[in-house]
């Protein structure tokens, strides 16, 4: 799943958004980050070009994703790590940071409090998450396609989970039951571009928790075909861009 995710994914849905963390993050000047949820390093890439006086640990609750990323952005720390339960002292970081992580986080405010803990007075807690389905170009192709393919019951992951923490007041709602105080909250949407609609496809198909339902069928590589053929009939052959719209937030502790 790594290797997938970082060959199709990575360059179009989340590198454009990685730049955007990057810049906001800097503009805080921290001396000591702390990122969640960093997968294989797009957001981490990012940050220490940013922040080169900066120290940064990578965590991931995957260890295969803190494998990968480790081996791609040797220059922070990585270390094995779950969000609700942080390995680290009171007040280390100045800034936690975390790209499209806490839709998957199982207790928010849980996890939203272990962050104030690790923040020092006054540090700040960045993060994104992705708006509705309907507002990814990528994703909602993605969607339409495999319903169409699986009419006896797609998987409706990418609905529940990445795209399912959407509503900023219920966001803030959390931030405020961990103790941390919401800032900012802006609305963006940026450009993705992949290689073809078939990328995009296979990476959603065995880069993401779907290749579970998907992979173990006998007819998974019907499917496959299936869905890039009508991705493709949607966002077009050839390299194709496609909006993806987001969320960032910023919240302090006091």
């Amino acid at each position: 799943m790594p290797d997938a995710y970082e060959r199709h994914l990575v360059p179009v849905f989340f590198r454009p958004f990685a730049a955007d963390l990057a810049g906001r993050a800097a503009a805080l000047r921290p001396g000591r980050v702390l990122e969640l949820a960093a997968g294989t390093g797009a957001l981490t890439s990012a940050l220490l070009a940013a922040l080169p006086g900066a120290s940064v640990v990578a965590t991931d609750l995957n260890d295969a994703m803190v494998a990968a990323g480790s081996a791609r952005e040797p220059g922070a720390e990585w270390r094995q790590a779950d969000a609700q339960r942080l390995p680290f002292g009171d007040g280390d970081f100045d800034l936690v940071v975390c790209q499209f992580g806490v839709m998957f986080f199982p207790d928010r405010p849980a996890a939203y409090a272990e962050v104030r803990r690790v923040l020092a007075p006054h540090g700040h807690f960045l993060f994104n998450s992705w708006g509705p389905l309907a507002s990814h170009g990528f994703g909602a192709a993605f969607q339409t396609a495999l319903e169409e393919a699986m009419p006896d019951g797609a998987p409706s992951f990418l609905d529940d989970v990445p795209h399912g923490y959407t509503d900023p007041a219920t966001v803030t709602a959390d931030l405020t039951t961990a103790g941390l105080t919401p800032t900012a909250t802006e609305q963006l949407t940026l450009p993705g571009t992949a290689d073809s609609a078939a990328s995009v496809a296979t990476g959603l198909l065995t880069g993401t928790p779907v290749s579970a339902t998907v992979g173990v069928r006998d007819d998974a590589q019907a499917i496959q075909a299936a869905v890039t053929r009508r991705m493709t009939d949607l966002l077009g052959s050839g390299p194709v861009t496609a909006p993806m719209t987001a969320t960032v937030y910023t919240a302090r502790r006091d």
